[in-house]
């Protein structure tokens, strides 16, 4: 099967491993895994601040780009919905609305790829501890994502988790949200860390890399050295 792997923008820019720990659970898999090199962003700033015409020109780009593909897999919830909602971005373009359309009933986030697609019972990675798992709004709420990246964590001996108070409530990221809104994003994510550390877990898993960088810089400025803030691609492939 040939995938092609999105890695997003964050990743890219913040955290690369990720990426890496994405092609490794594709091709334990059993993928063909492509990653097309002029790949950057699936318009989703643009998006959400009312730039339509910038997005338009993104997801043409990305389109291009991974024509050919089976399907589009990322490690993100935010960036796959963004990709399912091309048909509304070139609702009134009859041109492109085929080919977006095509490419959004193709794209998965990572964890449901595996699971729903591939069948993933057993994974790369090994780790022992307890964590817990933080629900990022778009993945659950657009996608559907909640059983199957807790499925794949439960394949790997010695994990405990341990469900958080709140744990589908959002962390106050919300993209250019916490731009705009920062005092609100800000108390939204006290609430969010103040749950995290009363699961008393030796670490907080998601699966996007946004939410991930909200907790882990709120937990640290409110002393906490010790929480680790891991993607779940990282815990699954090994890489964490």
């Amino acid at each position: 099967m040939r995938v092609g792997l999105f890695v997003t923008c964050l990743v890219d820019m913040i955290r690369p491993r990720i990426g890496f720990a994405a092609l490794r659970l594709l091709e334990h898999a059993g993928c063909e895994v492509v990653v097309p090199a002029t790949q950057t962003c699936c318009g989703q700033p643009g998006w959400n601040s009312g730039d339509r015409a910038a997005t338009r020109a993104l997801a043409l780009k990305l389109i291009d780009e991974f024509d050919g593909c089976e399907h589009v897999v990322l490690p993100s919830g935010s960036c796959a919905g963004m990709i399912r909602a091309y048909p509304e971005v070139f609702r009134d373009d009859p041109a492109n609305a085929g080919r977006a359309a095509a490419l959004a009933a193709k794209t998965w986030e990572l964890t449901d790829f595996l699971v729903s697609v591939m069948k993933v019972e057993r994974v790369p990675g090994s780790y022992r501890g307890t964590i817990t798992y933080h629900d990022s709004c778009s993945g659950l709420r657009e996608l559907g994502v909640k059983r199957q990246p807790r499925h794949l964590l439960a394949s790997l001996p010695g994990v405990t988790l341990r469900e958080m108070n709140g744990a589908e409530e959002c962390c106050g990221f919300g993209g250019t949200f916490s731009i705009k809104y920062g005092d609100i994003s800000a108390r939204i994510c006290e609430r969010k860390c103040a749950n995290v550390q009363a699961a008393g877990a030796q670490a907080v898993v998601g699966g996007d890399l946004g939410c991930l960088l909200n907790i882990e810089g709120k937990l640290r400025r409110l002393g906490d050295e010790t929480t680790r803030v891991l993607h779940v691609a990282e815990v699954l492939a090994g890489e964490g």
